[in-house]
């Protein structure tokens, strides 16, 4: 099959009206010959013993075979055999204990009952932890949300409401970039953990992380999700490092018709979706051939980052009138620490009040575009050549504008992102699954080094920081300051001991201080006269403000402009490639799974984001083995897991992930389970081989290793010294990056109790050796003959941690249902502990410690009001609690996120008989404004009003 990406538009990007063009072409040539002949048609619903509700999704299959259907929002299902009755119905459903049932007449429309299975943990079927008896007895932890739960999440959509589930961190970086963690490290480039659609890395080949949903699926065309959490790497690879999202969408021979939704909200929101499948069948009446399509659309007006609280690194605070650094204000980051710096001792006495001042800066607002545009698109082909053998193709297209935050912030303008895949798999069998991801940064850039270069256009640091120092000189304000009533008379003792001058030194400051906030409104003034002169040099060009024809010229130049060639627009074209093939059979002694990969990267940034400068080309690869054997003994109650690994990248050695499980029931209700698992993470390609320049410092990967660094804490120190003594300059160096490996112990235990009341809990103890972080550090050059520093570059360098990290968690979660009502609960505990370590690395765990939801929720009611019927009727509410933690990103965005606590609301009705569900709700619904990740904004209330239409195809 030629691959869509040979079809391009005149812009160089994927037109996708071609695309489905040439889509619905394939779909003709291979649909031609297949017609309908005499079949049977079997039709019926699926219903609740308990309350004679219908159950969405249901599957029903003639027995032993891949004929079938599933049930629409009714719990209505219809198919076409050509088998002639009677014969056995096998009908299943998440929660619920699986069924045969005889049927003796196709023609005959009937209704068939399933019974909770109360017995079992699949008793959690009406809230988003619903559990099959598969998940139940995995060895890993496992959340799930099947497609009831989506369709009824209180979060504004199903990728925020994974947030809800026990032990997950959600975090949000704007309206459309939210990052999924789990079990820590919890950060906004999540590349410890995996994420998968229908087991398609989701990852953007330049970043290596997922973009969130971004560029993921559209909640009409998901059917499940599943959180594996906790190391999976011997399960799923490298990236498995600490969990696992697995989206799986609903497979066009079983989910067929069309489904739309329309969501309108605060802040300008709305969002469209349509999906539409269909089958067709050949003369003997068997589905053969398949196809489903969907679009997505959302714009809304993005959460503006406009926090002045000073930024971690910022010397004043608040509202100094010598300025501060403030965390969304770009460009009043003043780095010339030798010139804008007069706060030694020595400094204060000379020029009293001039203290440390800071640039004037751009506020976020004035620097990125707040209007978020998502669009998603993708269509799937899939072709039954045998009853259980399938061949399949699938193409996905995502496309926007949004603000993205990782080591800057970053206005990710007209990104693209596309995949394709191709796949022949056997059920219960062998797969063999290639696929291509491209993406392409459009028009997007840097925010924060975009407030650095506009000052720059006005003049360089040195120079405004020397015109400030010039004006206070000049204009003699110092003596001003000295002139103040009651400032105090600098009379330091003579012949005195170093005790004595220090008394002195100590009673002087405080007193001088004491004089300056008297009079803070004349320190102020003057302090604005200085900054006025800097900004407005006599014979430079002024400083621009926003809202002028000057402003929008450079600043346009500057976005539009690469990184190479003096602007902050990134360019990044980087691709992935990557093959997967599994087979399984079944010795006598154990059931036994054989499986290989290989990936390719091919980062291509121009030299913007990578050392892929002077047509240097990069490449990296890897490739990985694995097997595992599972067998089940004493009657079937203890099921025996082990599983293996062995990865290669081509930059490092090979590497050995092992795990083994234990789970034993000790009847239907109680599960115990036990695991050892273990993960390697390579590093990424910018651990490897970055060179990007954020402003204040520049990231580097560390493929080579990096030597004579000095510390900045000893810099500080010289600086401060009375004589600039060198002696008290560290250097250290920083060894070559090498993979990261975790080992994780957990026990785990599940059951239900009074047939209604079910509990999950959970411990993991991790053991992280080369654990990848970040050291920073300062390139200098020291000229010895006049003792300065004539050249200083300060550093981000990844590195590995020296000694061993450890963190360590519990999580429990507990669910009650009564009638058509469900309350639910969940804690999680998680603590790093870096063991005493004086290792300068910064290891970024960025989780709160403790953290709990508690929900209600309604689904499917019925029941009488002042004497009038009801049906259909659903809602569901969450309170979510999160303790205050330390966010450590980049110097510019590490900080505190306090604590903070928000409510999700939604009431839901269906009317079946227009298939259709109105749907009115809120995120964070008191409108808590909160920060989730620093540097971000703060998220409010997202009020929306959503219309869906589900009409089956049968």
């Amino acid at each position: 099959m030629q691959s869509f990406s040979n079809f391009k538009s005149a812009h160089g990007r994927y037109c996708p009206s071609l695309i489905f063009s040439v889509a619905l072409f394939l779909i003709h040539i291979l649909s031609v010959g297949l017609a309908f002949s005499q079949t049977y048609t079997v039709q019926g619903t699926v219903k609740d013993a308990t309350n004679n509700s219908p159950l969405i999704g249901a599957s029903v299959l003639i027995k032993s075979t891949a004929i079938g259907g599933s049930t629409n929002l009714d719990g209505k299902f219809e198919f076409k055999t050509n088998q002639k009755s009677p014969f056995t119905l096998t009908i299943s459903y998440l929660g619920y204990a699986s069924q045969d049932f005889e049927v003796a007449n196709a023609d005959k429309s009937m209704v068939f009952v399933l019974k909770p299975d109360n017995k079992t943990l699949g008793i959690v079927n009406i809230v988003s932890e619903r559990l099959s008896q598969k998940q139940k007895e995995s060895a890993l932890t496992v959340e799930a949300m099947d497609l009831k739960s989506i369709k009824e999440t209180s979060a504004s959509n199903f990728y925020e409401g994974l947030g809800q589930l026990k032990g997950v961190d959600l975090t949000s970086a704007s309206i459309g970039f939210k990052i999924i963690n789990t079990r820590g490290f919890n950060s906004t480039s999540p590349v410890r953990s995996l994420q998968l659609i229908d087991m398609v890395d989701n990852q953007s080949p330049g970043l290596n992380f997922s973009l969130g949903n971004f560029l993921g699926a559209s909640d009409l065309d998901v059917l499940k999700v599943d959180l594996i959490v906790g190391a999976s790497g011997a399960y799923y690879g490298p990236n498995a490092f600490n969990g696992v999202i697995s989206m799986t969408t609903k497979d066009p021979f079983y989910s067929k018709g069309t489904s739309a939704s329309v969501k309108v909200g605060e802040r300008n929101l709305f969002e469209m979706a349509i999906r539409h499948a269909q089958s067709f069948r050949n003369k003997k009446g068997e589905e053969k051939f398949a196809y489903k399509f969907n679009i997505f659309y959302l714009k809304a007006y993005d959460w503006e980052a406009d926090n002045l609280d000073p930024s971690n690194t910022s010397d004043n605070p608040q509202g100094s009138f010598r300025g501060w650094d403030a965390v969304n204000r770009y460009g009043d980051e003043n780095l010339t620490q030798g010139i804008n710096n007069a706060a030694s001792r020595n400094q204060r006495i000379q020029f009293p009040g001039l203290d440390r001042w800071y640039r004037t800066g751009y506020m976020e607002k004035d620097l990125v575009d707040y209007n978020t545009k998502n669009f998603k698109g993708s269509a799937y082909l899939t072709y039954r050549i045998k009853e259980d053998l399938e061949l399949a193709y699938g193409f996905n297209i995502g496309t926007g504008t949004t603000v993205y935050q990782g080591d800057n912030r970053y206005s990710l303008k007209d990104i693209l992102f596309y995949q394709n895949k191709i796949e022949l798999k056997k059920r219960d069998k062998f797969f063999v699954r290639a696929y291509t991801t491209h993406e392409d940064a459009g028009n997007s850039y840097d925010a924060v080094f975009t407030g650095f270069k506009m000052q720059d256009l006005s003049s360089t640091n040195n120079e405004w920081s020397k015109n400030y120092r010039n004006y206070w000189s000049i204009n003699r304000l110092s003596q001003k300051v000295q002139a103040l009533p009651g400032f105090p008379a600098y009379n330091p003792p003579f012949g005195g001991t170093a005790d004595d001058f220090n008394r002195f030194f100590a009673r002087y400051f405080k007193s001088a201080d004491s004089t300056m906030a008297i009079f803070s409104d004349s320190l102020s003034v003057w302090h604005g006269q200085a900054r006025n002169a800097a900004d407005n040099v006599l014979g430079a060009r002024p400083f621009l403000r926003k809202g002028t024809p000057e402003f929008d010229k450079e600043f346009n130049n500057i976005v539009s402009t690469d990184v190479n060639n003096g602007g902050t627009r990134f360019y990044d074209k980087s691709a992935l490639y990557h093959i997967h093939a599994e087979y399984k059979f079944k010795p006598t002694f154990a059931d036994v799974i054989v499986g290989g990969t290989y990936r390719l990267y091919t980062p291509n940034s121009q030299g913007t984001i990578f050392v892929d400068t002077a047509g240097r080309k990069i490449t990296n690869s890897e490739v990985g083995f694995y097997g595992g054997a599972e067998k089940r003994l004493m009657d079937d109650k203890l099921k025996i897991n082990l599983t293996a690994r062995l990865d290669k990248n081509i930059n490092f050695k090979p590497l050995f992930s092992p795990a083994i499980s234990f789970v034993y029931n000790f009847d239907k209700i109680n599960v115990f389970r036990f695991s050892f698992a273990s993960a390697i993470r390579n590093p990424t390609l910018g651990d490897q081989y970055l060179y990007y320049n954020v402003g204040r410092a520049i990231l580097l990967g560390n493929i080579n290793g990096i030597e004579d660094l000095a510390t900045v804490e000893s810099l500080g120190d010289y600086f401060d010294s009375p004589n600039l003594d060198r002696s008290l300059i560290k250097y250290f160096d920083v060894p070559a990056i090498k993979p990261e490996r975790v080992k994780t112990l957990e026990l785990g235990y599940r059951t239900t109790l009074f047939e209604k009341l079910y509990l999950d809990a959970s411990y993991y103890y991790s053991f992280y050796t080369n654990f990848i972080g970040y050291k920073v550090g300062v390139d200098i050059d020291l000229d010895t003959a006049i003792n300065r520093i004539t050249f200083a570059q300060p550093y981000r360098v990844a590195a590995n941690s020296n000694d061993l990290v450890t963190t360590q968690g519990f999580s429990i979660g507990a669910n009650y249902f009564y009638k058509f009502y469900a309350l639910n609960a969940n804690y999680s505990w998680n603590v790093l502990d870096r063991r005493g370590s004086t290792d300068g690395l910064i290891p970024a765990f960025n989780t709160p410690e403790h953290k709990y939801n508690i929900g209600v929720s309604g689904r499917e009611i019925e029941g009488t009001v002042f004497g009038k019927k009801f049906r259909h009727l659903g809602f569901n509410i969450n309170y979510k609690w999160i303790q205050g933690f330390i966010f450590e990103g980049s110097p510019q965005f590490t900080g505190f996120v306090p604590t903070y606590d928000m409510v999700d609301v939604q009431i839901n009705k269906r009317f079946p008989k227009v298939y259709s569900t109105f749907k009115i709700g809120a995120s964070n619904a008191l409108n808590n404004k909160q920060i989730q990740v620093y540097g971000g904004p703060r998220i409010g209330r997202m009020a929306y009003f959503q219309i869906t239409f589900d009409v089956d195809q049968r």
